[in-house]
């Protein structure tokens, strides 16, 4: 479970909740039927409209993203792997990887290590793997771009909201005692807008891109060592090539370690 993304939402409940309090609001006031449902079935209806269906139908999957950590191989077990792989094509030639195929999860891993054993150009390699890359990053913008476009809407429609409720209370000018009350009423859509929009769904939408670039980072890697195992790179350049992908600390303790394992 992606802890962050439980804890982040706790924290901006916590934040509005207890805020309310300390400003003489009782929370009891969010309790608004009429809000909600301009504000949770209007941002669904405005997104519905906004996106087909195809897209919209993975939504879900999308939620299940969020709250989960990545089952991604990081850099660093990238660059041992592709270490080991060049070492062991360098000693008994490309053919030997054949037999690491079926030990390879990764579909896109998988795709790049057949297409090398099968003798396939660099040029041809890198097409079809930069192809696979770029129609799994539009993938992934579009589903960020759902919660991007409801983070945009509910704040809007917190407006809206509120309009209804104001117009609701200046219809009954005659019943002054209630009209304070209708008038704080009215504002809650508002609230709820603002957090949805701010807290909630422009949150998720960065979050899913940033999953995104980690992910992308990952196969881009994969890309470059697949390639410089078929160009035949000792085991020492490829991983000097993809220790570029790391933060500098992390680079330079990786290189100071390969340094030891060679000396």
């Amino acid at each position: 479970m992606d802890k962050s993304s439980i804890i982040g939402i706790i924290l901006g409940l916590v934040a509005v909740g207890v805020g309310m309090v300390f400003k003489g609001v009782s929370p009891v006031v969010l309790v608004n039927p009429a809000a909600l449902l301009i504000i949770i079935l209007g941002t669904i209806g405005a997104v519905t409209i906004a996106f087909p269906a195809s897209e919209l139908k993975k939504v879900p999957k999308l939620f299940g993203i969020l709250f989960k950590e990545q089952q991604l191989m990081t850099p660093q077990e990238v660059i041992t792997l592709f270490t080991g792989w060049a070492e062991l094509a360098r000693k008994e030639g490309l053919l030997a990887l054949e037999s690491k195929t079926n030990e390879v999860d990764d579909p896109f891993l998988k795709n790049g290590l057949s297409l090398t054993v099968d003798g396939q150009s660099a040029d041809y390699i890198r097409d079809v793997l930069n192809e696979e890359l770029a129609a799994m990053e539009e993938r992934h913008q579009a589903g960020a771009g759902i919660f991007t476009q409801a983070g945009t809407y509910a704040p809007t429609l917190g407006v809206l909201g509120a309009v209804i409720g104001l117009i609701a209370a200046l219809g009954n000018m005659n019943d002054t005692d209630s009209l304070g009350h209708a008038i704080s009423a009215a504002f809650v859509a508002t609230l709820m807008g603002i957090f949805t929009g701010y807290v909630l769904w422009h949150p998720f939408a960065n979050k899913l891109k940033r999953k995104s670039k980690q992910e992308v980072k990952v196969k881009e890697m994969m890309i470059e060592g697949v390639l410089s195992i078929l160009e035949g790179e000792a085991p020492r350049v490829l991983e000097q090539k993809l220790a570029s992908y790391l933060p500098t600390e992390e680079k330079k303790k990786l290189l100071e370690e390969g340094v030891g394992a060679n000396g």
